[in-house]
């Protein structure tokens, strides 16, 4: 009977040991805090997934607690669009980074978001098995290509170089795949290609096994990528929170875009502490060349989503036509224009 009671009290310990230690490890206290705090106060969670497009989230957080400020939000990493999409909807993130043609059908759909500024311009390519078939984009009839979403810039670019070669939309098959799993589907064979953002197109280049076939500016001049957008209630409520999230994505943007040696220090800091990412992936993405992505200019454009709304329109998904104005809101990018980049170098313990 002692021994039983013994055995009992050491798996209640055991127990509570392992579930005190999930609670350490595992749950983000300070999210969990964040929603007791009063509404006008709480700090706002940002969804991001690790992809270049969405880096100024990371960075800005990070420089933003050497700050006299401090933190100004709360990111959140997500794997794929969809989630994000969800948690958007829900209310369980006030803000997030997405492609734009989901952006604009969400709105359709009647979602009170507004677009407020851009990720950043170039970043995406279409990436084919090294030593595969494929050496032209013709190559690509009958072969299956993972895409981020249906609803994402890179199937639209895919169109338009297929629409340049003369391919009909029924001749490749896009298959929808979380950004971080296209790089093991190309190495596996499961997949012929991929049209995805950075790091992942680098990442199949440094293991040797993918091949860039086209970058996006070969056929989408000034391509942007992912883009921030806040609920609508967020914007009426505090603006003012808005226009600090976007003046500190603007300002790392700046930033990362002012030496290599930003980029570097930003793809070791990103790698390690956000991304869970080998640094040496995001140094690639990130300087091989510079301008392979690029963080500024980043304010919405008129002419850039129109080409987007009109491209959904016409790969059909996306039936009315939306204004510009419907779901913009371009009074925080103009304020941000002016602002200049983080004054924050590697090492150092303060940023202004």
């Amino acid at each position: 009977m002692r021994l039983r009671t013994k055995l009992m009290i050491l798996a209640v310990g055991w127990l509570v040991l392992i579930t005190g230690l999930h609670a350490w490890l595992n749950v983000n206290w300070a999210a969990v805090l964040n929603e007791y705090r009063p509404l006008d106060e709480r700090k706002i969670t940002v969804a991001y997934l690790p992809v270049t497009c969405q880096l100024t989230c990371p960075v800005t957080d990070y420089i933003s607690k050497y700050s006299l400020s401090g933190e100004e939000f709360m990111p959140r990493m997500f794997q794929g669009f969809p989630e994000i999409k969800e948690a958007l909807i829900s209310n369980r993130v006030q803000a997030a980074f997405l492609v734009a043609p989901m952006a604009l059908a969400l709105k359709a759909q009647g979602v009170p978001i507004k677009v407020v500024y851009l990720g950043h311009r170039y970043g995406s390519a279409v990436v084919v098995q090294k030593n595969g078939p494929i050496k032209t984009v013709a190559d690509l009839r009958g072969r299956t290509v993972a895409i981020p979403s249906r609803f994402s810039d890179e199937r639209l670019l895919l169109f338009r170089a297929m629409k340049v070669w003369g391919i009909k939309p029924g001749e490749v098959k896009m298959v929808e795949m979380a950004p971080p799993d296209v790089s093991g589907a190309l190495a596996a064979h499961a997949i012929d290609a991929f049209v995805m953002g950075e790091p992942f197109p680098s990442q199949a280049e440094m293991a040797g096994y993918g091949r860039v076939l086209f970058q996006a500016r070969d056929y989408w001049p000034d391509y942007m990528s992912c883009i921030l957008v806040v609920r609508q209630d967020l914007i009426d409520r505090r603006p003012d929170v808005v226009q600090v999230l976007v003046d500190g994505i603007a300002r790392s943007g700046l930033w990362l875009d002012k030496s290599k040696p930003h980029r570097e220090d930003a793809a070791d800091v990103v790698g390690r502490l956000y991304y869970n990412q080998k640094p040496a992936l995001l140094r690639w993405a990130l300087t091989k060349p510079m301008d392979r992505v690029v963080y500024s200019p980043l304010a919405p454009r008129k002419a850039d989503f129109d080409m987007v709304r009109d491209l959904m329109i016409e790969t059909g998904v996306l039936k009315k036509k939306l204004d510009f104005s419907e779901y913009t809101d371009t009074r925080f990018s103009d304020k941000a224009s002016i602002l200049t980049p983080w004054r924050y170098e590697p090492g150092t313990a303060s940023a202004k």
